[in-house]
């Protein structure tokens, strides 16, 4: 039978005239201890064996099926993935969702909805949601507003259906390309990463949905790029490389969650490190919302990790590190926690220190107030036109030009052999958070749900193409590959569409647990790709992946080359625009393409030891740099120069201008970026590393003044005593097309007094584009 707490207690947690602190500490005072840590955990619906694991070891870690009734008869914290673990109709799915909120409510005393959460690195993860590009895509766009239209259409989307928190976005700084999660990633650069991320929780956390930061802090670093392997990570490379993102999305974009990575960073697992998740997030950034455990995170701790005897040592340690909210069901926080906190060997004072987060995120949501209805207000939709003009706008601005000898914009009468593993595949537009990919191959009974023009399809619709398959992405077999260099031959431009499938848990050869040996196309793709390059046929090369790979001679050989970090559902449509020239290419890479397979791991945020030199045979210089993409006009930079009055102050800021002209007779898009070269330091530095960019679209004939302001904060790195610094002293700014292709090169004195920043320090500079004829 429902109980009721009495009318006081009501009056103080429902009523919205009072303080938040007031709400919330008078619903702990009159709630049981089964009471309190059942709003600390998940519940997960569904999830079982035969679903297919969606999270690490899964199928290890599923209990139980869940009984529902004695599930919730305490409350419940979170529902887990309600939409994105089986296949579920969008408007049968929100009135399903509202039913169990409602279950929720009149079981419990308190009537307490629970705070549901979704993935949505690349759009809602549901059945019949857009689907749009992954991250590598949004940074190969340069164009944080985009980004931030994009998640603020997927917020609204999930907030129509019922859902309060996205996990996404993901903030880690690729280290390794062979991670399969490389995909996830938005760019190897830093800051790259905390604009385009601030930008995606601006979207996000506009339409009233909690963005969750992910996977903090160094998930990205483990070695030898395996999923879930430890770290082996300074403080100064964690406190540069890694955190800048963390700090900027949760001060620019005002991210309310925090996911712990999987990590143990020299020999420290994040999910009981108080350091990270207390010290420096909450007293040192002042951090104020929640912080989840990564799926299974917490029970971790005891059954990978071992530094927990037990599940309740397990939820003793996180709890004492910072972790609110166990997900994604209570495996550490409801008996085990409940049975440490009786034995007195956990305090309850940990307990209350997480409801009391919990809580106030619910009262911030609304779920607290005496109006709040869980049925949706009107059709729930998760794949409408505006979400698929958005899905193609940012596909089009992501497609990066790599090499051109001028076969392209394919010419309009021009026979077109479209050949390749991916060239009719929808599924190779799709990252692996991609509903489809990640939960809908294992439901072959189920549709598709969305329409995913393949390339060959899309441009079978705007020219002569005969089609064929050569290879497959991963079977060896290669008795195709005949038919595909016929088809070559028999046309005037071969289009060859070559990379990745996406997956999970090495059902695939890129996404999460999916890593590669090293960073050669996968199965007997290269086989397919010298067999073509054989005949007399022009080759364009496309590439549909979730990592760069090398492609070496293959791309010298080449008459073009383009690369499409899986692009979305709309995808097909943009490159087939990019390649016929309907529309022009403006992406840039994100991450640098490897010249040889087995160079890397390493970007082009190195110190100087860590370029090619004459101590070492192996030359880690890519074949295409970080920044790099080509147009099909062209520009001319001048009257690069510094603006501001005299030295640069170590407290101020510096101005610096150039002048960029569209030389060509087409419409095209500049992204001028800018980088930073600090020759001497008390520690070695990055020999450049991105401090600012602009897009520059340019008609036929115009120009624009590109002028950046740039905080001296921005020269700021970690010093020899981990105090971040400005330190005076000469440095280099540099005008760049990329990474590689430095146009102006202009020393300025950093002068003044050495100043100690924080987290409060300036992130970003700022860029203006003034255009005229």
């Amino acid at each position: 039978m429902t109980l009721h707490a009495d009318a006081a207690t009501q009056e103080i947690w429902r009523d919205t005239s009072a303080s938040v602190t007031d709400r919330v500490d008078g619903l702990i005072a009159a709630l049981t201890l089964e009471e309190k840590t059942a709003q600390l955990v998940g519940l997960w619906v569904g999830a079982n064996a035969e679903t297919g694991d969606v999270a690490p070891q899964q199928s290890e870690m599923a209990g139980d099926p869940v009984v529902w009734a004695q599930a919730i008869r305490h409350g419940l914290g979170q529902l887990t993935r309600p939409f994105g673990t089986v296949p579920v109709d969008p408007e049968g799915g929100a009135r399903a969702l509202a039913a169990s909120q409602r279950d929720i409510m009149a079981t419990s005393r308190f009537a307490i909805p629970a705070q549901v959460h979704e993935e949505c690195l690349a759009g809602f993860a549901a059945w019949r949601a857009t689907a749009y590009p992954v991250p590598p895509s949004w940074g190969a766009t340069f164009n944080p507003d985009l980004v931030a239209q994009m998640a603020a259409k997927i917020g609204a989307t999930m907030r129509a259906a019922g859902i309060h928190q996205g996990l996404a976005p993901v903030l880690d700084v690729t280290r390794d390309y062979r991670w399969g999660r490389t995909e996830e990633t938005i760019a190897e650069d830093p800051y790259l990463v905390a604009a385009i991320g601030a930008a995606y929780v601006r979207g996000l956390e506009s339409s009233g949905v909690v963005a969750t930061l992910k996977h903090f802090p160094g998930y990205s670093a483990s070695r030898a790029g395996r999923n879930l392997a430890p770290v082996s990570m300074g403080p100064r490379e964690l406190a540069d490389v890694i955190l800048p993102p963390f700090e900027a999305a949760l001060r620019h974009g005002g991210a309310r969650s925090v996911m712990h990575s999987y990590t143990e960073i020299d020999g420290v697992p994040t999910a009981a490190d108080e350091h990270l998740l207390t010290e420096l997030l909450r007293k040192r950034w002042g951090f104020t919302g929640t912080v989840v455990a990564d799926y299974f995170g917490v029970r971790f701790l005891h059954a990978l990790h071992g530094v927990a005897g037990s599940l309740g040592e397990a939820a003793g340690l996180a709890l004492a590190a910072g972790v609110d909210i166990e997900l994604p069901s209570g495996d550490a926080y409801l008996k085990p926690l409940i049975d440490a906190v009786r034995a007195g060997d956990v305090p309850e004072s940990l307990l209350d220190r997480a409801l009391a987060r919990v809580l106030t995120q619910k009262v911030e949501l609304g779920l607290l107030d005496p109006g709040y209805v869980p049925e949706p207000a009107g059709p729930v939709v998760f794949d409408d036109a505006e979400g698929r003009e958005l899905a193609l706008r940012l596909a089009r601005e992501a497609v990066v030009l790599v090499a051109n000898d001028g076969v392209l914009p394919l010419a309009a009468d021009r026979r077109v052999a479209v050949v390749g593993p991916l060239a009719d595949d929808p599924y190779a537009m799709l990252g692996c958070y991609s509903f489809p990919a990640h939960v809908g191959v294992r439901h072959p009974d189920h549709e598709l749900g969305i329409d995913i023009p393949t390339v060959q399809a899309a441009l079978a619709a705007c020219t002569d193409v005969v089609h064929a398959r050569g290879v497959d992405v991963t079977d060896p077999d290669t008795t195709g590959i005949a038919e595909a260099v016929a088809a070559a031959e028999g046309a005037e431009v071969c289009i060859a569409v070559v990379g990745d499938r996406s997956g999970l848990f090495g059902r695939g050869t890129s996404g999460e647990g999916c890593d590669a040996p090293d960073l050669a196309l996968p199965g007997k793709q290269h086989d397919l790709l010298e067999a073509l390059l054989a005949t007399d046929t022009p080759v364009v090369i496309v590439v549909l992946s979730g990592r760069p790979y090398a492609l070496g001679a293959l791309a010298e050989r080449a008459s073009a080359v383009v690369q499409a970090f899986f692009p979305g559902q709309r995808g097909g449509d943009a490159i087939a625009e990019i390649l016929t020239g309907e529309t022009e290419p403006s992406g840039r890479l994100p991450l640098g393409i490897p010249r040889d397979p087995g160079s890397q791991p390493g970007t082009y945020l190195t110190a100087p030891l860590g370029q090619a030199s004459g101590v070492s045979n192996l030359d880690p210089t890519p074949a295409f740099a970080f920044g790099h993409g080509l147009s099909y006009t062209t520009f001319d930079w001048t009257d690069a120069r510094i603006v501001s009055d005299g030295d640069w102050a170590s407290d101020g800021a510096a101005s610096l201008a150039v002048t960029v002209r569209n030389t060509g007779d087409r419409p095209g898009t500049e992204i001028v970026q800018l980088y930073l070269h600090d020759p001497v330091a008390q520690v070695t530095r990055p020999v450049i590393r991105l401090i600012g960019f602009a897009r520059v679209p340019l008609e036929p004939g115009e120009s624009a003044a590109v002028r950046f302001d740039v905080p001296a904060d921005l020269t700021s790195f970690t010093g020899r005593d981990l105090q971040r610094i400005v330190e005076p002293g000469r440095m280099q700014l540099r005008l760049a097309r990329s990474s590689a292709d430095i146009h102006a090169a202009l020393d300025l004195d950093l002068v003044g007094p050495a100043r100690i920043v924080g987290h409060d320090r300036a992130h970003f500079s700022t860029a203006h584009v003034e255009v005229s004829r």
